[in-house]
């Protein structure tokens, strides 16, 4: 059996912001083609944690960039695949979440998956309840990212797929 998917977004869950800056958390910052990124101090820790029981992909804007950028700057293992996200044609629906396409494509109906992001819609809620597949969306706070409780969390959820 496959390990389940981790679907990884980046910015409010890796590259933090809306942080106080008189008081940031624990990170620091790095460029990437010369745009500054405030980068967590335990994003690259959790998720090489977490590559014991998911496969790893990037699910963000970044695409390819993701993995040129980010094993060096945060500890994360290179080579990880990543999500391409076209451009939505004149008929694109706005009324559901930009990545689903991609998601589904790439995930399948079946296969099990979680998805970490900072920003679900409720399109993204209604396509987790709808999916064949086990599902799990994990919402972080954009001045966090990624949390030790929600990796915590993930590995307690992996722990009860395999279980089935």
């Amino acid at each position: 059996m496959h390990r389940p998917l981790l679907l990884i977004d980046i910015d409010g869950v890796i590259s933090l912001s809306g942080f106080d800056p008189q008081r940031p958390p624990p990170g620091r910052f790095a460029l990437v083609e010369g745009i500054p990124h405030f980068l967590s101090a335990s994003a690259g820790k959790l998720l090489a944690g977490l590559e014991r029981d998911y496969e790893l992909v990037w699910c963000s804007g970044w695409e390819d960039k993701a993995d040129q950028y980010l094993p060096r700057a945060i500890g994360v293992s290179a080579g990880l695949p990543h999500l391409s996200f076209p451009e939505p044609g004149p008929d694109a629906s706005v009324a559901r979440h930009w990545k689903l396409g991609a998601i589904e494509a790439y995930a399948g109906p079946t296969r099990p998956l979680a998805w970490i992001d900072d920003m679900f819609d409720d399109s993204c809620h209604a396509w987790a309840r709808m999916r064949i597949g086990p599902t799990k969306l994990v919402l972080t706070e954009p001045a966090i990212g990624l949390s030790s409780e929600q990796a915590r969390g993930l590995e307690e959820w992996a722990r009860c797929l395999r279980g089935r």
